[in-house]
């Protein structure tokens, strides 16, 4: 019994030991791992000029954006509406969202960003969008982009549990 109760305890250390390990990698790294935050982008071409055409992002699946300040970066979900970008992030009502999801608390604070798609870097600002015409048709294509068409009612922005940003040009 006793070499058990050993053996789940080094299991555990190792398992804590690689987490940590992951999570400081990540934060030095070029980008994001996945879904842990990572460090600044070090690669990609600026974007500079009139606005792109966006509507090729309805084909993006994920995308890529660093916060300024404080200086990381995450792997995320994109949609597109008349040509603006935008980025959702759910289950910030929840336990696991207000832990996990600090991000756009901090975008409220300094929403300047790099979003980085297909190794280009696009100087952006995050502006949240709590109501408006673009909520209905933006809910829509989430729905159908990332939720297996399921519908995704208005209540979730007015409620706080879905924020919407707007990655508007800098």
């Amino acid at each position: 019994m006793k070499s058990l109760l050993r053996f789940v305890c080094w299991a555990l250390g190792a398992v804590v030991a690689l987490i940590a390990v992951v999570l400081v990698v990540a934060r030095f790294s070029d980008g994001p791992l996945a879904i842990v935050a990572g460090g600044p982008f070090t690669t990609g071409q600026l974007v500079e000029g009139p606005e792109p055409d966006w509507s090729f992002i309805r084909d993006v699946a994920e995308v890529q954006f660093q916060s300024l300040e404080p200086a990381r970066s995450r792997t995320t979900w994109v949609l597109e509406h008349e040509n603006k970008i935008y980025i959702p992030c759910g289950y910030m009502t929840t336990a696991w969202g207000k832990i996990w999801k600090q991000w756009p608390i901090e975008a409220e604070k300094d929403g300047r960003v790099i979003l980085r798609v297909d190794g280009k870097l696009y100087e952006r600002t995050l502006v949240r969008v709590k109501e408006g015409p673009e909520l209905a048709p933006l809910l829509a294509q989430l729905a159908d982009k990332y939720a297996g068409g399921n519908a995704i009612p208005l209540e979730a922005v007015s409620s706080g549990y879905l924020w919407i940003f707007q990655l508007a040009p800098r």
